[in-house]
C-alpha cells in the first residue's frame, strides 16, 4: 500500500521549564497539549537548565511539578548553559536545542503558551524552517546616528557569507521594518534540532561578542535571540511561514505572555481553553501555588480585567492596555 502523503511527520515539542513562572507555565503547556491535541505521538521535552557557574540560584523546577509533567507523559530534558544563563536567560531556547535527539524534526514553543487546537493538522514542512510572525517592529531601533535597516541587516547577513537580497520582503518599502526577515521567537522548528542549535549558538555569540560596526550603538539585550533567529533560518533554507501555518498564533495555538494582557484581549474561545486546562483538579493544585495564576485563573481577576474593556473596540496600542489594567490595580505577571 502506497504511503499516505498526507500523513504529517513525526516530531517533537520542547519548551523550556525552569524555577518560577516557568515551572508553572511548564506544566499549563503540558496540560493544554495533552487536552487539544490528544493524538500527538512525538516526545514532549521540557529543557530544564542546570546548576553551574552561568546561574546564581538554581534554575531546576520544584520536584512536585516534575512529577506532575512526568505523569502527562512529559519527559524533563537537562542541559548545560555553557554560555547564557542566568544574565540572559532568552539564551535557554538556543542552548537546549543540541540536548534534543538528533535528526529528529522538532519545534520550539515559548513556555507562556498554550495549545488550543489539534497540532499534528498542521502542514509543517520542517526542512523548510520558519518562526513566529507575530510580532512588531522591535529591532533595530531607529536612533539619530544609526545606519538605517539595509545597512544592519546586511552586515549581519555578510558576516556568516549568506544572501542578503533573498531574505528580503520586495513588497515592503526599503527602509520599512518588515521587508526584512525578522520574527518573534516564541514558536520556530527546524529539521535537526542539533544543527539549528549550533548555528544558533555560533551565529549569537558571534554577534554579541564582535557585532558589527553597523550595529555600535544598537541595544542587543534582550533582543539577542530574534536577532540571530531569521539568519539561521535563511542559512538552513527557511524562510517566512506558508498561510497554511495561521493556526500557529491563531487556533492553534496562543502565545499569552502575561496573563492580564491575554484576559484583556484574547478571544473568547482561548481563554475558554486556558480556563479548561486548568481545570483539573490535579493541575489546579499545582498551578496555584504560582500567585498570578492563583488570583488570575482561579480567583476571577482575569474576567476582571476583561471586564474592563470593550473586546469590540480594543485600544490599538498595547501600552494603553497595560496602563488601564494598571490603573484598576489588576496587574500582575
Amino acid at each position: 500500500m502506497a504511503p499516505n502523503a498526507a500523513q504529517p511527520p513525526a516530531f517533537n515539542i520542547v519548551i523550556i521549564g525552569q524555577s518560577g513562572r516557568l515551572a508553572y507555565e511548564a506544566l499549563l503547556f503540558t496540560a493544554s497539549l495533552r487536552h487539544f491535541s490528544p493524538g500527538f505521538t512525538g516526545a514532549l521535552f521540557i529543557a530544564e537548565p542546570q546548576p553551574g557557574p552561568r546561574w546564581e540560584t538554581d534554575p531546576r523546577m520544584p520536584r512536585d511539578v516534575k512529577d506532575a509533567l512526568g505523569a502527562m507523559g512529559a519527559q524533563i530534558l537537562p542541559f548545560t548553559s555553557a554560555h547564557f544563563g542566568s544574565r540572559y536567560p532568552y539564551g535557554n531556547k538556543i542552548e537546549c536545542l543540541t540536548a534534543l535527539p538528533a535528526g529528529e524534526p522538532f519545534i520550539f514553543f515559548d513556555s507562556d503558551t498554550i495549545i488550543t487546537g489539534d497540532i499534528t493538522t498542521l502542514p509543517l514542512d520542517f526542512d523548510r524552517p520558519a518562526a513566529s510572525m507575530q510580532r512588531t517592529g522591535t529591532w533595530p531601533v531607529e536612533e539619530l546616528y544609526w545606519p538605517g535597516y539595509t545597512a544592519i541587516w546586511k552586515s549581519l547577513y555578510d558576516r556568516f557569507d549568506l544572501d542578503f537580497e533573498s531574505s528580503l520582503d520586495r513588497s515592503q518599502p526599503d527602509e520599512y521594518w518588515e521587508r526584512y526577515l525578522y520574527f518573534n521567537a516564541g514558536w520556530f522548528y527546524g529539521a535537526d534540532p542539533v544543527a539549528f542549535g549550533e548555528l544558533f549558538t555560533q551565529y549569537a555569540l558571534s554577534i554579541r561578542d564582535n557585532p558589527p560596526p553597523e550595529l555600535v550603538i544598537q541595544p542587543l539585550d534582550p533582543w539577542l535571540d530574534q536577532i540571530a533567529l531569521p539568519l539561521v533560518i535563511h542559512a538552513l533554507g527557511g524562510g517566512r511561514p506558508a498561510p497554511a501555518l495561521d493556526g500557529l498564533d491563531g487556533d492553534i495555538s496562543n502565545h499569552y505572555r502575561v496573563l492580564p494582557m491575554f484576559y484583556a484581549r484574547a478571544r473568547d474561545t482561548a481563554i475558554a481553553a486556558l480556563e479548561t486546562v486548568a481545570a483539573p483538579n490535579k493541575v489546579k493544585k499545582i498551578l496555584k501555588q504560582y500567585d498570578p495564576f492563583k488570583r488570575m485563573i482561579y480567583q476571577g481577576r482575569g474576567q476582571k480585567v476583561r471586564a474592563l474593556f470593550d473586546q469590540n473596540d480594543l485600544p490599538r496600542h498595547e501600552k494603553a492596555l497595560r496602563n488601564k489594567i494598571k490603573s484598576a490595580g489588576y496587574w500582575m505577571r
